[in-house]
């Protein structure tokens, strides 16, 4: 077992391993793909969890034509924020590496979501398959949840949002010495967790976006994360962070931060972008503008640093 826990999986992780009498590898500070791919062929690792920035690291990496033994490893278990379709289905078909998504925060010490496929949907087609391993999963045993919009719980059709609400036997109660904060968080004892998210029939929950992030245009919501993973799955681009910029009639529109492959600088255009995002999206997604930069800012824990995003383009 390897862990990139900066976090949340520091708290769970530990405890795990000695239950299971699994050893445990810690990269320490040195996390960039080479180094990380000869930890997990050194020490025969089977299971490593972190963020998407450190698989989209390591699948570059590998796809430069860099060789390790990575034969020991058989899952990735995603957090932090959503992974594309396009990763989860190279990893597994080029690799044979089974990506498994999950959702946990500081305030549920720590996991709340995992997404297993159920036995009974084990016969769908593997695009179908790709798509639900993105989403970040099912309920663990013992908590409730429910997803309210304006008041109202919102269906589980996979389409409507709403913020998820948790509670539980280890979901926080309040925040220590906070109790302005605590009072805005928990109330009528459920902890309302500011990740906007939809169910679908099967009761899989899929991270839409944090409440900060969504995109409110013409009063109907596109989420960020979505319209990010469609724009990744083009093969020139390596990253991709879309912000909300304000606008005059429609209060916000979507502008996509896009990092370009080496191979592919000075190339490929906006316009090549917008034409790759055609049927993906609905047609008022589509972002009012791209803008190419060198690097998408993160941050601590290797999250997107979006609020650094909004505060440079915030006048475009």
């Amino acid at each position: 077992m390897l862990f990139w826990p900066p976090h949340v999986f520091s708290w769970g992780f530990p405890f795990a391993a000695a239950l299971m009498g699994s050893k445990l590898v810690l990269p320490g500070k040195e996390l960039s793909a080479p180094a990380l791919c000869r930890l997990i062929e050194q020490e025969r690792a089977t299971l490593i969890a972190g963020v998407p920035t450190i698989w989209n690291n390591i699948y570059r990496h590998l796809e430069s034509g860099a060789q390790y033994d990575l034969s020991s490893l058989r899952y990735i278990l995603n957090g932090g924020s959503a992974i594309s379709k396009s990763l989860v289905e190279a990893f597994e078909k080029k690799y044979g590496v089974a990506v498994r998504g999950t959702c946990g925060m500081t305030e549920a010490t720590p996991v709340v979501l995992t997404c297993p496929i159920k036995s009974h949907l084990d016969g769908l087609a593997d695009e179908e398959k790709f798509v639900l391993k993105t989403r970040q999963g099912l309920l663990l045993p013992g908590l409730e949840m429910k997803v309210v919009s304006e008041g109202k719980e919102v269906r589980w059709d996979g389409k409507e949002m709403g913020e998820l609400l948790l509670r539980g036997p280890w979901i926080a109660s309040e925040y220590y010495k906070d109790p302005e904060r605590s009072a805005a968080t928990f109330k009528d004892g459920w902890y309302h967790s500011g990740d906007i998210v939809s169910v679908d029939e099967e009761g899989y929950v899929i991270v839409q976006d944090r409440s900060s992030d969504l995109i409110k245009s013409g009063g109907e919501w596109i989420s960020s994360v979505e319209l990010e993973n469609k724009i990744m799955a083009h093969p020139a681009v390596e990253e991709a962070a879309v912000i909300a910029v304000p606008h005059d009639k429609w209060q916000e529109r979507p502008l996509a931060c896009v990092v370009l492959k080496e191979s592919a600088k000075g190339k490929v255009t906006e316009a090549d972008i917008l034409d790759f995002l055609q049927g993906k999206v609905a047609k008022w997604w589509l972002p009012d503008k791209v803008v190419f930069i060198d690097e998408v800012p993160k941050t601590s824990v290797g999250k997107f640093n979006k609020k650094l995003l909004r505060e440079k383009y915030s006048g475009r």
